[in-house]
Parts: C-alpha cells; structure tokens; sequence
C-alpha cells in the first residue's frame, strides 16, 4: 500500500511532464499530449505513469454519493451537487456535480475526461519503453485500457451517448461529436475483450485491476443491458477463478481491518497519512461532521425483518414503534440509527435537546445535522479507526464477489426462472449476513423471486453507489423504469424521541426509541421523468465543443 501511494505521487509528477494543455477545452475532451524523451524509457517509467491514471478512475468520494441521486439517500447541500439528481431538477447549468478546488479539484466532476487522456497519452507512448518480459508489458497495457473502459463505462452511465476519442493530434481533433450509447458498450466491449485475454489474473498489487475486475465490468455492462446470458457467462467466470470468497463478517468489509478481504474485486484507494481525502462531509455533526450525504427512510424500510419476511407482511412482527427491531442484521450494520450506540454513546438525532443543551444531530439545530435523521455506519464505524476525518483512509468498494453472486442469480432467474443454484448464490449471500434461506415456497416463480433479488440487492449493497443504476435498469409492472415508482414521492424523515422513550434505558439499541408512526417531517419533493435517466450534458462542455448535443428533455432548459 505504501508504495502504491508513492507511485501515485511519482506518476502525477511524469503527469504533469508529459501533458499540457492548449487551451480551456481540456475540460471537456483529451487534450494534445506532450512527451519528453526522458519519460518514456523504462519500466518503471511507464508503470509510475500508470499508478496517475488509476488516480481519480473512481473517486472514493463519489461512490458513497451516488446513493443520494435514488431513493436510497439524500445529499443536504445542493451546491455538491447530488440534491438536484436526487430530486430531478438538474439542468444543462445545473448538471450534478461539478469540479471543487478546495477538495481536489476534479473528483466530482461527472462529465470528464482527464483520466481518459491520460490513458491515451499512455497507450501512445508505451512502446517507447523497455520491459523485463513482454507479459509485464501485456499486463500494464491491459490495465491501462480497463482503465479507460471504466471510464467510458461510467459515462456513458451518466449521459448515454459520448465522445469516443482513442487519440488526437489538436484539442481541435478531439471536437468530435457524441457516439451513440450503443457504439460506446461496442467500444467497451471489444476493449474489455483484448482487457481479459491480457491482463494478470492476480493483480500485481491491491488498487491495481486484474481479471476479476475486468470480467466485473464486463458482467456489470452487461446486467445494465439486460443481456442476461453474458452477465451470467461473466459472473460464472468470476466464479471459477476461484480468487474470491464472501467475508464472513458483513460489517468488517467496510472497514479498515477488511480493506485486503477476498470478497473484494477493487476498491478505490486511500491511504491516512499521504494520500487522503477530507472525509468531514460523511460523518454526523456531532463529531464534526457534515451530513452532506445520508440514507433515506425508504433505504430503511427496504431491510425484511429478520425472519425474513418484508415489514408489511402479515405476521412480520414489525412494529412501527419501534421499527430497528428484529430486522435484518444489514440495517445495524449500514446505517446509524436513533438509540444505536456508534463512537461511545447512544445516537440521538430525534430530541431537539439532550440535558438541556441544543441537540447537534437533530436536524433543525444545525445545517450540518441530518435531515433523514440517520447517517451512514459504512466506512464510518469504528470512527476511531482513523487517525482523524480529514485524514480518513477510506477504500470504497467498486466490484466485490457478494455483487457476483447476485448478479448470477438474476440472470439465470430471468434468463430460466427459480432454480437450485439461483436460490443457493442467493442464499450463500443472505446467510453470511444471518438471514434465513429464500423461502422457496413464497419465492417460487420468476416474479415473486425477482421481486426478492431487488430487494436483496438494496439490503446488501445501500450505500454503495450502484442503488440509482438498479432503479433504472428495472422495470415495474407496466413497463416503466422503477425509479418512477421510488422518486415521485415527497422524501420525509420520521418522528420520535429517545430522552422521553419508555424504553429508553433498554439494554437492546434497537428498542431505545419511540417513533409516532403517524408523524412525519418533509424533507422536498421529487420527481422523475422520463428523461431524467440520463443527465444533461454540462453547457460548460457544449461551449467548449460544439459538437456536443444535449440529452433529450434538458433542449431549452437552463
């Protein structure tokens, strides 16, 4: 890890050798590429320049975002840039997040291409270089293109058709239009295919992507597509690698002492005294923190109980008084709840004050308090864990094996319905988290069991930016993307209490507060149309190339 970080030093330094820039369009597509001599010589060279294009391929930050631009999470601030994705107000002046220099300048930025160029620039150069074997060689070129593929991948996401720009002579060569969505997934697709047949099975080092990330990618385009027998042919071979296993405690996957688990595929990387973000925007405020980005109480309401059924199944148990107890372990594990014990105390962001003092998490005492009244437990439990929140070393996970499994079960269950294997990769995931088996008698048609993996995926994977992805692949009843259904809604937060809860000295945290179910406090409206699946294209971008067209539906708006 430690010489990870001090090549992504030394890689940004042949960076900013090796690049410059003409004039402002490198905002907005690769710019022309310069290359001293000296650079491209050796291995060392090449694999340092490398180490600069996995720095922001994903930044840590924006995967713990991206929950709050679906039904699963709430971003407080609007000027980060996520309120007007979440509520479906983003226009071509207002597109979502954009560059803030004071946090690194670039890592939220959703319409970019500097990681791109940069693996441009690479590809252009490598064979300048000299290499101990021509696999090493194979290896970090094949890294480099995942790279890229990520990339287009992750934009194409966001805006649907892109710029495809393999190189360029002028940043005027690189004011070319958008391709289609369809020939950007035949780009990634015919990259990621040259990507696997190249790349190391085991990565050469943790951070860095071997075969298993890249056959990830190709099973999560797929999945997106509805291309149900690739996703499973991908996930399946994901499977026989044999490299990847659950981690059996849930919890430590977010967690420091699980940053080198085999349940992860990749994972963004930081580290507390180098290489770190400001973590302050996730924490609650009474430790300081920002509660910029929180979880909604429609993410809390997803979790069955712990019998496994759903809370408002006949018979469940749940009781909206007390609606923590007896569910899912996931909930206790994802989220921050009022009367759970997190940092040495019981968290309380129900009662406007705690011993006659202002209450700092109750969210009308302080802009930085949450407005859902939870926070994130993932990645922020233990808080101790990290020397400070401005020095947290966080390592949000981009692919794990729990996302293989489910992947593969929802394919073959649409590709052939409920089957064996379909219910035992669905259960290895559920049972690690200690819920019971899929009923197989409730569960026992296509319907009923896909109804079951979308809930499962949002149990097992909330706050992991990939819940807005989900809600607009799926389709409800009618046809209609599934987000309709979740984001059309006026977003509330409850009502409680836990000084004046009968049950407030109670030795189980999940029954220290009384919530009035029938009682709630708005938060904002949302909506979603149609065309809101994709972002607008940045009018920024379009006055830099206009070639650019914008996304249907955002024509006119400013």
């Amino acid at each position: 890890m430690k010489n990870y970080k001090q090549y992504i030093f030394a890689g940004l330094t042949l960076l900013s050798l090796s690049l410059t820039s003409c004039d402002d369009f490198l905002d907005t597509a690769p710019n022309d590429a310069l290359t001293p001599s000296k650079t491209w010589k050796t291995e060392s060279d090449v694999n340092k320049f490398l180490t600069g294009c996995y720095d922001f391929f994903q930044p840590a930050i924006s995967l713990v975002y991206w929950d709050a631009g679906s039904d699963f999470g709430y971003n407080n601030f609007p000027w980060e840039g996520f309120t007007c994705i979440g509520n479906g107000t983003m226009t071509p002046s207002n597109p979502g997040a954009r560059p803030d220099p004071a946090w690194r300048g670039g890592y939220m930025d959703l319409y970019d291409f500097q990681t791109i160029r940069r693996c441009n620039t690479l590809l252009a150069n490598v064979d300048k270089a000299t290499f101990s074997s021509e696999a090493v060689k194979k290896d970090m070129v094949a890294q480099c293109r995942f790279i890229r593929a990520y990339r287009y991948f992750v934009m194409t996401n966001r805006y649907g058709g892109v710029p495809i720009i393999d190189n360029y002579s002028t940043a005027q060569e690189a004011q070319v239009p958008r391709s289609s969505e369809a020939d950007v997934h035949k780009y990634i697709k015919d990259e990621l295919a040259a990507v696997i047949a190249d790349i190391n099975t085991v990565p050469t080092q943790r951070g860095r992507a071997g075969k298993g990330a890249a056959l990830a990618l190709k099973m999560r385009l797929a999945l997106y597509e509805s291309d149900w027998a690739t996703a499973k042919e991908a996930a399946q071979a994901i499977i026989d690698l044999g490299q990847y296993s659950l981690e059996s405690n849930y919890a430590t996957l977010f967690q420091v002492a699980g940053q080198d688990s085999k349940e992860i595929i990749l994972a963004s990387q930081q580290e507390s005294n180098n290489y770190a973000y400001d973590w302050s925007f996730y924490f609650p405020n009474s430790v300081g923190g920002w509660s910029s980005v929180v979880p909604t109480q429609q993410c809390v309401d997803n979790y069955e109980m712990a019998n496994g059924m759903t809370i408002d199944e006949s018979g469940s148990g749940y009781d909206p008084t007390h609606p923590y107890h007896g569910r899912d372990p996931r909930l206790s594990a994802t989220i921050i709840y009022p009367g759970c014990d997190w940092n040495g105390s019981v968290y309380n962001s129900l009662d406007q004050s705690l011993d006659g003092a202002k209450n700092p998490d109750y969210s009308a005492n302080a802009d930085n308090a949450t407005k859902t009244t939870y926070n994130w437990r993932k990645y922020a439990d233990p808080f101790n864990q990290y020397p400070s929140m401005g020095k947290a070393n966080v390592c949000p996970i981009i692919f794990r094996y729990a996302e293989v499994l489910l992947t593969w079960a929802e394919a073959e269950n649409e590709l052939n319905g409920p089957s064996a294997q379909v219910y035992e990769k669905i259960d290895q995931v559920r049972q690690r988290a200690g819920m019971p088996a899929v009923d197989r008698t409730k569960y026992n048609t296509k319907e009923a069991l896909r109804e079951l993996i979308h809930r499962e995926r949002g149990s097992e994977f909330a706050g992991e930016g990939i819940r807005r992805w989900d809600i607009l692949r799926w389709k409800t009843a009618d046809g209609k993307m599934y987000a309709h259904k979740v984001l059309n809604v006026t977003l509330t937060s409850i009502v409680g209490t836990l000084s004046d809860s009968p049950t407030k000295d109670s030795a189980d945290p999940t029954m220290r507060a009384t919530i009035d179910p029938g009682k709630t406090e708005k938060i904002e409206d949302r909506t979603f149309q149609d065309f809101n699946r994709y972002l607008p294209i940045p009018q920024s971008a379009r006055d830099k190339n206009p070639n650019l067209s914008q996304n249907p539906g955002y024509d006119g708006a400013k």
